[in-house]
């Protein structure tokens, strides 16, 4: 549960950080969220580039370590919207809605990174994410994108194995890790 409450919390800083990185066109499109990964679907209209997938990954991990405590507040929808809060289009709400709040802005003072509508669970403190990790990124439709990604120590996990086949590439040429790519590139070439 607590690895499906880091994830959950992810997805709304991932969607934060890809409207900070993509543009404010961004929005949800759907997601699935699982104890070792989750998968976040989203309007844009053109893949990610590789600068693109590690500006998303700084940001969010700067917010994780912010260490900020999560906020939830219950209040009406139409007040949750005027406070700044997303919304989901087309999604219908009841009188009383759950806004989420995590994180500091890295962009403006006293301002909140994500403010969503949400009734799901989520981390007491965004420092209980512990890392972000964007996995792969691809099309789902016309104009709808997919990252998926990890958190805490299935990220970790993850990172471990990329260094490990470094690691093993490095090996092979008998040389430090740092010069695996240009070795690569020669035996290429």
């Amino acid at each position: 549960r607590a690895r499906i409450r880091a994830n959950h919390s992810a997805t709304h800083l991932a969607h934060a950080a890809l409207r900070n990185r993509l543009g404010k066109h961004v929005s949800q499109k759907g997601s699935l969220v699982e104890a070792d990964y989750f998968r976040f679907d989203f309007s844009h209209h053109a893949p990610l580039t590789r600068d693109d997938i590690e500006a998303v990954e700084s940001e969010v991990n700067a917010v994780i370590r912010q260490n900020a405590e999560a906020q939830i507040k219950e209040m009406a929808p139409e007040a949750a919207i005027k406070a700044g809060a997303m919304a989901l289009f087309g999604e219908k709400y009841g009188d009383v809605v759950r806004v989420l709040r995590l994180g500091n802005s890295v962009a403006e003072a006293n301002a909140p990174y994500s403010v969503e509508l949400c009734g799901g669970t989520h981390v007491a403190r965004t420092g209980d994410i512990a890392l972000f990790v964007i996995t792969s990124e691809g099309g789902v439709s016309a104009g709808v994108r997919r990252i998926e990604a990890m958190t805490g120590e299935a990220a970790l996990n993850f990172l471990k194995s990329r260094v490990a086949v470094a690691r093993e590439i490095a090996d092979q040429f008998k040389a430090p890790i740092a010069d695996a790519p240009a070795r690569v590139a020669a035996l290429v070439e």
